[in-house]
C-alpha cells in the first residue's frame, strides 16, 4: 500500500465534532445497562469519608467511564480522555475528565476494593443470566486460581515490593504488585473473572486463596452451575485452606502438591507396570496396537494429605512423568514427576489432561496484560486495586459482548474484540431528529457487529434479534 493523494501541511485537521472513534461502546454500554451494572455499583460501593470532598461523588457513572475506557483500549488514567473526543460525549451522558476519574480511584481503600469485588461477582452473575458467556455451566464448570507479578518501576508505587516470578522457566526476583485471580470457564465458554485481589509483590501466592476459592464457588453456583465444579490450581494452592473450601463447597479439586518426603514415597511406591502412555505433544500411535507412544506416562496412587491436622483427607495422587531432557544420552530413562492431588472420578489419563488445562487462566492474564493491566497507573495502592477490579469487570463485559456478536467472537481475545467490535469509527447524524450511526462500508466484521447491535439495541426497540445458528 501507498498514499494515493498528495497532501499538504494543512490537509489534516481535528475538526469533526460528529465523528466517533469507538462506536462499539454503544451496544457494549447498553449491555451494561441491561445487566444493571450502574445499579449494582450504586448499591455496593459507598465511600463515606472521602479525603477530597467531591472525590467520591457519583461513583457509578465514573467507574462506568473507567470500564468503558478500558474496553476501548485505555491502559492508563490519561488514556480515558479518548471518551471525550469527537461525538462521543454526545452519544453518552456523564463523561468525566481523566483527572476526575483518577480522583475517585485514589479514594479507594482496602474495604472499598472489597465492595468493588462484590460488584464484579454480582455483575458476572447478571451477565451469565443475560448472555451465553458461561454456556454449558449447568453441566460442568471449571474454577482456576493463580496469581501474577506485574512489574512496577520507581519508588512511588505504594505496596510494591520484590517477589519471585517465573520467566522462561526460571525463577527471577522482580519488584511489583501481585494480583490474585479466580476464573470460571466451561467446555464451551472462554474463562471469565470471578474474583481479583491486588496484593504486595512479596505476598505469598497462596495467601487468601481459600477465601477466594469459596467465593468463586458461590459465584459459579449463583451463575447457574448446577452440575459438577472442578477447582484447579498449581502448587501454591495445594493447601489445607483451598482443599477445605472445596470440601465445604462440595466440589471436586485438582491441585498440585508441593513435593515433600511423603509425596516422594508415594511416587516411589508406584510399580513400573502401572504407568500408561498418554496423548501428549509429539505422541504417535502404534500402527499395530493403536496405543499411544509418548514420552509422557501417567499413574496414580492413593494418598493421604494433611495427616497431622483435622483436615486429613485421602484421595488420588495422579502423577505424570516425562523424560528429563537434560539427560538425552542416559543409559536408562531419567524421569521428572509432576504429581497433583484430586478427588475427581475421571480415568487417570483424562484427569491428567483436564488438570493440565489449568493453564487457561494464563490466557486471561495475557488479555489483561495486553489491555488495561499493561501497567498499574497510580502511585496509590487503593487506586491500583480499584483499577485492577475495573479491568476484571471490563474483561467480563467485553467477552459477554463477544458472545452476542456470534460464534466466531465467543473465544476471541480481548484485543481482537476491541479491534473488531469496539474500535469501529462512525459518523453521528440526526435525520428527522433520529440519531443514526454511519459506519464504514465493507467493514470486515460488519455481520458480527450488526448481530451485536440487534441483540442489544434491537432488544429495546422492538427489533427481534436473529435466531442463533
Amino acid at each position: 500500500m501507498r498514499v494515493s493523494h498528495r497532501f499538504t501541511a494543512g490537509s489534516a485537521r481535528f475538526d469533526e465534532d460528529n465523528l466517533v472513534s469507538h462506536a462499539g461502546l454503544v451496544p457494549l454500554l447498553e449491555l451494561a445497562e441491561q445487566t444493571r451494572l450502574s445499579e449494582i455499583i450504586t448499591g455496593k460501593v459507598s465511600i463515606m469519608t472521602p479525603r477530597i470532598k467531591s472525590g467520591s461523588a457519583n461513583p457509578a457513572p465514573k467507574l462506568l467511564g473507567v470500564i468503558a475506557g478500558m474496553c476501548a483500549g485505555a491502559d492508563s488514567i490519561d488514556d480515558l480522555d479518548l471518551l471525550r473526543a469527537g461525538g462521543t460525549p454526545i452519544l453518552f451522558d456523564d463523561v468525566y475528565a481523566p483527572s476526575t476519574l483518577g480522583t475517585l480511584l485514589r479514594e479507594f481503600t482496602f474495604g472499598h476494593a472489597r465492595q468493588l469485588e462484590s460488584v464484579l461477582r454480582a455483575h458476572l452473575i447478571a451477565l451469565a443470566g443475560r448472555t451465553e458467556v458461561l454456556a454449558g455451566i449447568d453441566e460442568q464448570a471449571f474454577i482456576d486460581i493463580d496469581s501474577l507479578l506485574r512489574p512496577v518501576y520507581g519508588h512511588a508505587k505504594q505496596g510494591a515490593s520484590y517477589g519471585h516470578t517465573k520467566i522462561a522457566g526460571k525463577q527471577v526476583l522482580r519488584k511489583g504488585l501481585s494480583p490474585l485471580a479466580t476464573t470460571i470457564s466451561t467446555e464451551a465458554a472462554a474463562p471469565v473473572i470471578a474474583g481479583m485481589r491486588l496484593r504486595a509483590g512479596k505476598t505469598g501466592s497462596g495467601k487468601g486463596a481459600g477465601r477466594m476459592v469459596a467465593q468463586a464457588i458461590a459465584t459459579a453456583r449463583a451463575a447457574g452451575a448446577s452440575g459438577k465444579i472442578l477447582v484447579r490450581g498449581d502448587s501454591a494452592y495445594g493447601t489445607r485452606a483451598v482443599v477445605r473450601a472445596c470440601r465445604r463447597g462440595q466440589v471436586e479439586f485438582s491441585l498440585v502438591m508441593t513435593k515433600n518426603p511423603a509425596i516422594q514415597r508415594a511416587i516411589a511406591s508406584i510399580p513400573d507396570t502401572a504407568w500408561t502412555p498418554v496423548r501428549y505433544p509429539g505422541a504417535v500411535r502404534d500402527p499395530d496396537t493403536g496405543a499411544w507412544i509418548s514420552d509422557a506416562e501417567v499413574a496414580e496412587v492413593p494418598y493421604t494429605a494433611f495427616t497431622a491436622t483435622t483436615d486429613r483427607i485421602t484421595a488420588r495422587l495422579v502423577v505424570r512423568r516425562v523424560i528429563d531432557a537434560r539427560y538425552p544420552d542416559a543409559l536408562f530413562p531419567v524421569w521428572r514427576h509432576h504429581p497433583f492431588f484430586t478427588n475427581s472420578t475421571r480415568p487417570t489419563a483424562t484427569a491428567d489432561i483436564v488438570h493440565r488445562r489449568h493453564a487457561i487462566i494464563e490466557t486471561v492474564f495475557a488479555d489483561l496484560i495486553d489491555g488495561p493491566l499493561a501497567h498499574l497507573p497510580s502511585g496509590h495502592f487503593g487506586a491500583n486495586s480499584a483499577w485492577a477490579l475495573c479491568a476484571a469487570i471490563a474483561h467480563n463485559l467485553l467477552h459477554a459482548t463477544g458472545t452476542l456478536a456470534g460464534r466466531s467472537q465467543t473465544r476471541a481475545r480481548g484485543a481482537t474484540l476491541r479491534r473488531q467490535l469496539i474500535a469501529v469509527p462512525a459518523r453521528l447524524a440526526r435525520p428527522a431528529r433520529t440519531p443514526m450511526l454511519h459506519l464504514p462500508s465493507r467493514w470486515p466484521w460488519a455481520p458480527a457487529w450488526q448481530q451485536l447491535w440487534d441483540h442489544t439495541i434491537g432488544s429495546i426497540t422492538g427489533h427481534s434479534p436473529p435466531a442463533a445458528a
